[in-house]
C-alpha cells in the first residue's frame, strides 16, 4: 500500500468550516506492510481534519491473516467512522468490526456530532452486497433519520447509493469503490455500472465526493487513476 500525499479539496457546501479526511478502499492484505499502515496512522493523526471517514473495502483477505496489522488502525487518535465495502463483507466484516475497537461503524446507523457550534448528523449504509451475506440494508431508516437534520453527511461504499443521500437532503455524500477505474481504459467499464467515476460532483443541494481510494484490487498497479487520500474542506 503506497501512500499518496493528501489531496486538499474545497467543497462548496451548506455545512461550513468543516474538514474531513476521506479514506477509502485500503484493501489491506497479506502483502500490506506494517510500515505502510503505521505511516497511514501517523498521517491521520497529523491531519487537520475534524474527523475521518473510511468508505469501505478496508480488507482484501481473511482477517486472521492480517489481524496484527489491522489492530494498528486503532492507534488513529481522531474520531473515525467507517462503513462496509463488498470486499469487507466477503472476507469477514464481523471479524473486522471486532478488531476495530477504536473506530465507529456506521453500517445502517448514525451519530450526532457537535462541531464548532454546529449539529451534524452522520449516517451510513452497509454495502449493496449485504443481501448476499444475510445483512439487511436499512435505507428507509437512515434516510428518515438524516432528513430530520439541517446538516447531514451520508456514507456508502458505492457511488450509486447517492440517490439515498439526495432523498435525505444530506449536504455531503462520500463513497469510493471505483478506484477511479484503476487502469485505463477500464474507466469506461466502471461507468457502465456506476453513475460517477471519481472526484467532486454536485447534485441539487448535495456535494458528492467519490474517492479513487488508497489500495488496489486484482493487481498492484494503476494507470491514469492515481490513488488518493483527500482532505475535504467544506466552505
Amino acid at each position: 500500500m503506497k501512500l499518496p500525499q493528501i489531496n486538499e479539496v474545497v467543497v462548496n457546501s451548506k455545512i461550513k468550516e468543516l474538514s474531513i479526511l476521506h479514506l477509502s478502499d485500503l484493501h489491506i492484505n497479506k502483502k500490506t506492510s506494517t510500515n505502510s499502515i503505521n505511516q497511514l496512522v501517523k498521517l491521520c493523526n497529523r491531519s487537520e481534519a475534524d474527523f475521518i471517514v473510511i468508505t469501505g473495502d478496508i480488507i482484501d483477505c481473511k482477517v486472521k491473516f492480517i489481524k496484527e496489522r489491522l489492530e494498528l488502525l486503532n492507534k488513529i487518535e481522531k474520531k473515525t467512522y467507517y462503513i462496509s465495502g463488498n470486499h469487507d463483507l466477503f472476507y469477514g466484516f464481523k471479524e473486522l468490526k471486532n478488531i476495530l475497537t477504536n473506530l465507529i461503524c456506521l453500517d445502517n446507523n448514525y451519530e450526532i456530532l457537535q462541531i464548532k457550534d454546529k449539529t451534524i448528523a452522520i449516517g451510513g449504509l452497509s454495502d449493496r452486497f449485504s443481501k448476499f451475506f444475510r445483512v439487511k440494508r436499512e435505507e428507509d431508516k437512515i434516510v428518515k433519520i438524516l432528513s430530520k437534520y439541517e446538516n447531514s453527511i451520508f456514507l456508502a461504499h458505492q457511488p450509486k447509493d447517492y440517490i439515498y443521500a439526495l432523498k435525505s437532503n444530506s449536504k455531503l455524500f462520500l463513497c469510493g469503490h471505483t478506484h477511479g477505474g484503476q487502469i485505463y481504459p477500464f474507466h469506461y467499464v466502471v461507468k457502465l455500472f456506476q453513475p460517477f467515476l471519481n472526484g467532486l460532483i454536485y447534485k441539487k443541494d448535495t456535494a458528492i465526493y467519490v474517492s479513487k481510494g488508497i489500495g488496489n484490487w486484482g493487481i498492484d498497479f494503476r494507470f491514469k487513476a492515481n490513488n488518493e487520500i483527500s482532505l475535504l474542506k467544506l466552505r
